[in-house]
């Protein structure tokens, strides 16, 4: 007879424990809008002590930054050790992740990975199987957009979408403007949008007006508080309009998570989320 740390261990646990059930779950949302945190938040720890974060500031949604798996011990791989860990590594680690998570409360609603240029077929596919494994919902990529299209492709094959992330810097075959994410999605029925308002902010676009436009092609919002010269800041210092686009969220009732990401320099990291988590509450239940 196994016994239940045992059994959760097993393969035979961890299916059961993908059929129970959800937990009713750590309750971060607010009139409507879902507030969460991308993990890339907590980047200065393991991903279980990231997830006793989220319990203690009490955020009950995650999108994983894929760091947090693909980092043994903190250990930075090259470019074909990634590779090679990402083709050969036990489903099982993600499977054990996805379940830490669900046991907390916590939503793991997408995993982010990043398809880039450089991809083989393989590897695009296998993030598919580590999302699925953790037991996400979606996607999200800062990714290029030309290899949009043969995203897509593995996308169909999982039926899972993909959110393009944006960064502020406009250059070639990377997503920063809103004909990138045009480009990237025409002809394609998976690819579709994670909108960084800060960022997209930086870059001189209106997010408020964006994400209003496409609300139905975006599968999460990142926010972060920049200056006018694209300068991260604590939230409520910058520019960036959070809170019109969370009360449009709220108001409009767009089912679409807003994930803090936290990369202004602060102090300790937690309290830093706390305070972002706050702001973002606030900027909801105020009228």
């Amino acid at each position: 007879m196994l016994n239940r740390r045992q059994f959760l261990g097993s393969a035979a646990g961890l299916a059961a424990a993908a059929a129970l059930p959800a937990h009713e779950g750590i309750h971060s949302i607010f009139r409507g809008v879902q507030i969460g945190a991308q993990s890339y938040s907590f980047r200065d720890r393991d991903i279980l002590a990231a997830l006793k974060a989220y319990k203690e500031i009490g955020l009950g949604e995650c999108e994983m930054w894929s760091g947090h798996m693909e980092r043994p011990a903190g250990q930075r791989l090259s470019r074909e050790q990634l590779r090679d860990w990402r083709l050969k590594v036990d489903l099982g680690e993600f499977e054990k992740v996805g379940h830490e998570f669900h046991e907390a409360g916590v939503e793991l609603y997408a995993y982010n990975y990043s398809f880039r240029a450089d991809f083989t077929d393989a590897e695009i596919d296998r993030g598919f199987e580590m999302a699925k494994a953790l037991g996400a919902k979606v996607i999200t990529a800062s990714g290029n957009v030309s290899v949009a299209q043969r995203v897509d492709k593995f996308a169909k094959k999982h039926d899972m979408r993909v959110g393009m992330h944006n960064h502020s810097h406009i250059r070639d075959d990377e997503f920063a403007t809103p004909d990138d994410f045009a480009k990237a999605m025409k002809g394609t029925t998976h690819i579709a949008i994670n909108l960084d308002i800060g960022h997209f902010f930086g870059a001189g676009f209106d997010p408020v007006d964006f994400l209003g436009k496409h609300h139905k092609d975006i599968v999460t919002i990142h926010v972060k508080d920049k200056s006018k010269d694209d300068v991260n800041m604590p939230f409520g210092q910058g520019a960036t309009p959070i809170v019109e686009c969370l009360r449009l969220m709220r108001d409009k009732k767009y089912k679409i998570p807003a994930n803090i990401e936290y990369e202004y320099k602060g102090g300790d990291t937690v309290a830093e989320v706390k305070k972002c988590f706050e702001y973002c509450k606030n900027a909801v239940l105020e009228s």
